[in-house]
């Protein structure tokens, strides 16, 4: 992977979210909450004040709407500071 995050940022590739039904009806795209789980692929330096804690490989949780959407050669990703991550996994 080419992108390197600056600072304090992660860049995690979220977890697909599960096909979920309900009496046999399948709920649309447009209604499903978005992944609040993830895989680190890569990591910054940190800061002088913030020393990285996660590192590459780490399984995350985060907020639903923490981080900056990002499509990358097809793919998507989320682009977010350590501090949106709650939980390593």
């Amino acid at each position: 992977m080419n992108i390197k995050p600056l600072a304090d940022r992660v860049l995690v590739k979220p977890v697909a979210a599960e096909e979920k039904t309900i009496s046999g009806i399948i709920i649309p795209d447009s209604a499903k909450e978005k992944p609040l789980k993830g895989e680190v692929l890569a990591v910054g330096n940190g800061t002088k004040d913030e020393e990285m804690v996660v590192a590459v490989g780490n399984t995350v949780l985060f907020g639903k709407y923490a981080g900056q959407e990002l499509e990358w050669e097809g793919e998507k990703y989320l682009i977010m500071k350590q501090s949106d991550i709650l939980a390593i996994v």
